[in-house]
């Protein structure tokens, strides 16, 4: 399966996922998917067979709310059964809205907007230690950038650097009710990381082979942890959801929403891709 192939898989997952629980945040899944396609499909060291396995790299979701992102991303990738996905946020479902530990393939549970880096850090800080080879990759939404305890995190990983550490921002510039800008001004954003002694990469959120680089050790600068911002668009591939602050909490409802939104990504489907949903009828 090609990169292009999962991210738009995440995506009609996503759709489907939120549809049938009536559950939030698919502007967040949608914003999310290309950086959790790449990250799953291109960079991390892991394996369905033994998602314990001892040297694998450590991913965490930190803006928990995503959930159904990674889910699609595992289940695609073979961790589990991908018929699994129809229970999410169901009542006694594994699948949580936000995502959970109990899913093979998942490091820590978030929801709690501000945990992700903070857990990165210190695992990257054990690898270091213990002299591990793994990498620690955490996920980031823009809006939990007002929590103290990332710009505190931040402080851990250059002073003990963790160059082993790679934070992504998924950085489509809203957060919960309205814009970033409104809520807590982040600019100059990337400036404040590099002042915090990280190296900073800036590329496109949703640009496959940008994202490949840009993730690439060979983007790593010895003994600084890395941020790379990724701008991204909330509810990219539908364009009623693009940059509509409605679909942090809203799913599609049955009718028109539900049906405009699979017209729009079976428009984008890439050729040879199997939509699991058309097979499963």
């Amino acid at each position: 399966m090609t990169t292009k192939e999962l991210a738009w898989k995440i995506r009609r997952h996503g759709i489907e996922m939120t549809h049938i629980s009536a559950a939030s945040h698919i502007g967040s899944v949608l914003s999310v998917a290309d950086i959790i396609a790449v990250l799953y499909n291109d960079i991390l060291n892991i394996d369905p067979k033994n998602p314990k396995k001892e040297d694998r790299d450590r991913f965490i979701l930190s803006k928990g709310h995503a959930a159904a992102s990674v889910y699609a991303a595992l289940a695609e990738k073979g961790f589990f059964d991908v018929k699994e996905l129809k229970t999410f946020y169901s009542d006694n479902s594994k699948f949580l809205g936000h995502i959970s530990k109990e899913i093979d393939g998942v490091e820590f549970s978030s929801g709690s907007l501000g945990h992700g880096l903070p857990v990165a850090a210190g695992l990257s800080y054990v690898a270091k230690k213990e002299n591990k080879p793994f990498y620690s990759y955490v996920v980031m939404g823009d809006g939990e950038c007002d929590e103290g305890s990332v710009w505190e995190a931040a402080l851990f990983a250059h002073h003990f650097k963790l160059d082993n550490l790679v934070a992504i921002i998924d950085y489509n510039k809203m957060q919960s009710l309205t814009t970033c800008e409104k809520t807590i001004s982040l600019e100059p954003f990337g400036s404040k990381w590099k002042a915090f002694g990280w190296n900073v990469i800036e590329c496109d959120g949703h640009n496959i082979e940008e994202l490949k680089y840009s993730l690439s050790k060979d983007r790593s600068v010895k003994d600084k942890p890395t941020l790379v911002i990724a701008n991204t668009v909330k509810g990219k591939g539908v364009s009623f959801m693009e940059n509509n602050i409605l679909w942090h909490y809203r799913y599609p409802h049955e009718g028109e929403e539900y049906d405009n939104a699979l017209k729009e990504l079976r428009a984008q489907k890439p050729d040879g891709c199997i939509d699991p949903y058309e097979v499963t009828k």
